[in-house]
Order: C-alpha cells, then structure tokens, then sequence
C-alpha cells in the first residue's frame, strides 16, 4: 500500500515538474513571440514603411512641396486660339517657368505668358521689343530703333504697317508668330513687367 502511494506520489510530482517546466518556458518565449507580433508585415512595411509616423511626415513633406511647385515654380498653361502658330498649335497645353526671371529680366524672343483677366486668363505671346526701345511695323516686318528684326519663328505672310512706338521703361512689346490676320484682329501690344507671368518651357 505504501509503495503504492509512493509511487502515485512521484508521478504526481513528476507531472507537476513537466507542467511547471512547461509553464516556465512558454513565459521564457513570450516576449520574443509579442516582438514578433508587433514588427510590422511586408504589405504594412511597402506601403508605409517600418515607422507609420515617419512615412507621414514625408508624405506632408512631398504635398506641401507639389502643392508649392504647382502654384509658384510651374503653371499649366492651355493655348487657346492660332495667334501662336505654328510654333504652338491651338488647345495646346504648356508650362509656364514663373521663377525665370527671378534673377535676369524678359529677353528678346521668348515666350511669356502675361496675365490678361485676373488669375486663370493668360496671354501667350513673344517679346519683340525690350524698354527704351524703338518698334515700328513696315511690310510685314518689326523694325527695332530702325533696323529690321530677324524672325525665323514667323512663317506665313504678314502686311502690318505701324509708325514707330517708342516702348516705356519696364515695358515690353509682345505679339504673336501668326501675324496672317489683320493688325486689329491679333492681341498684340505693350505689357508691363508686373505682367509678365513667366516664360513657357515647351
């Protein structure tokens, strides 16, 4: 009887042992099992990376500087209307560089954009004649302080005649490559610097 019980005895203990044994181990691996929980998966790190707060900051960072970019540095711009051909063809979209003047002004033979009619009408045009200078239209030609211009940008025929115009300071002449139409019917003119938007890049 006594054997007996002895023998219940150590198996009790032996079973306790391997239950405690059991119990210490899995508490010994809990924390590498939490860790491994809470590392993020592969679709969480492709999509916002290891540091969800991180990833936001950029994500501000790069809005905040599209957002800048498009309302400062380039401007989408539509060419509406054939005073620009055929160097820009009709319903044509561009953009407008609105920091290349930040350090030098307008040149001759670029294309600008000047603000017309508020914020969203521009006008697409080339400068011509620079401040202090002398414009005149004879046979079609433009004549600066009387030599005529060079213009290979012009490709159809033009019969503009205009007395010389003497431009004011920190104006600029502009007018568009299709001068086939009559002198009334083609927005041309002076533009005041303050105008001047931008250069078109395309």
């Amino acid at each position: 009887m006594a054997a007996a019980r002895r023998l219940v005895l150590t198996g009790c203990c032996q079973a306790l042992k391997l239950t405690f044994t059991s119990f210490y181990r899995s508490v010994k691996n809990m924390p590498s099992e939490v860790e491994e929980l809470r590392r993020p998966g592969l679709v969480q790190r492709v999509l916002i990376g290891k540091n969800p707060m991180r990833t936001l900051v950029r994500v501000v960072i790069w809005v905040v500087l599209i957002v800048a970019i498009r309302t400062y540095v380039l401007l989408p711009i539509r060419v509406e209307g054939v005073s620009m051909l055929p160097t820009y063809k009709e319903n044509g979209i561009n953009f407008v560089n609105c920091i290349a003047y930040a350090f030098h002004p307008p040149q001759r033979g670029d294309v600008v954009a000047i603000q017309y009619s508020g914020k969203s009408i521009m006008l697409c045009k080339r400068i011509v004649g620079l401040p202090g200078e002398v414009i005149a239209f004879h046979e079609g030609h433009i004549e600066i302080n009387g030599e005529v211009l060079d213009e290979p940008y012009v490709k159809r025929p033009c019969n503009w005649e205009r007395p010389p115009k003497r431009i004011g300071p920190n104006e600029y002449y502009v007018v568009g490559d299709n001068r086939s139409m009559d002198f009334e019917q083609h927005t041309q003119g002076i533009a005041d610097r303050d105008k001047i938007v931008g250069r078109i890049l395309l």
